[in-house]
């Protein structure tokens, strides 16, 4: 089994207990990084028609926020798209917003076609993507020009000190711990730290970003930068 196949299988199994685990770990905190997001997007794009993709959309957290959010920024959503190839994840997601759209692809290859959308969001999954400069081309296709990528992810922390100490000891020893009791999937949660070990430094994922045709507006980190959240506008084609 190659390397993609063997990441959603893993997404597979621990999908039925995957938002209780999420909650958990985070201590909810990544909720209001997600509504952050959410909220620094659609201010953009107030008033307006849309149409939105979540890719590695997992179990639909991040589209129900969109949802509720393009409430607040009179923002009419007129297709929004999840796309995660984890069967397992749509089963859930399908469940908790029946009325949703989701189609199962990878994210090099979401089957939607050009510019079909003005934002494109994935939370959490660029680093399990094997074949990343790839999907980022695909974004790049999938989105209008002056469309935007929104990415929030764990990524490599370029400094070390306390800060870093304590979150590497938190993913490295509690986190599999904790995981791996809810899901009953031990091997699954200490994939996660090895995940964000193995992915780039923020400047350096920025620099992809660049390489795909994204102009880098928006670059923060969240809580002791645990996680960083990316915003960059389609300005040419990959």
């Amino acid at each position: 089994m190659e390397k993609q196949e063997k990441i959603v299988d893993m997404f597979n199994q621990i999908a039925p207990t995957y938002d209780v685990a999420n909650r958990v770990l985070s201590l909810g905190i990544d909720v209001s990084w997600r509504k952050y997001a959410c909220r620094y997007m659609l201010e953009i794009f107030k008033n307006q028609k849309i149409n939105i993709i979540d890719v590695a959309c997992g179990t639909g957290d991040m589209m129900g926020l969109w949802k509720q959010t393009a409430d607040e920024f009179n923002v009419r959503i007129q297709k929004l798209v999840g796309v995660d190839p984890s069967s397992g994840m749509l089963t859930e997601a399908k469940q908790k917003f029946p009325h949703f759209s989701f189609l199962q692809a990878y994210a090099d290859n979401t089957t939607l076609e050009s510019e079909f959308g003005e934002i494109l969001s994935i939370s959490y999954g660029i680093r399990n993507v094997v074949e990343r400069k790839a999907a980022l081309c695909e974004f790049n296709r999938v989105l209008k020009l002056g469309g935007y990528v929104v990415v929030l992810e764990f990524t490599k922390r370029s400094k070390k000190g306390f800060a870093t100490s304590f979150r590497d000891f938190y993913l490295s020893k509690i986190l599999p711990k904790i995981g791996g009791f809810i899901s009953k999937n031990k091997e699954a949660y200490e994939y996660l730290p090895n995940s964000i070990e193995n992915f780039l430094d923020a400047k350096t994922f920025c620099d992809e970003l660049r390489e795909a045709g994204f102009d880098v507006e928006l670059c923060k980190g969240f809580s002791m930068e645990i996680s960083t959240l990316f915003i960059a506008k389609k300005v040419r084609q990959c």
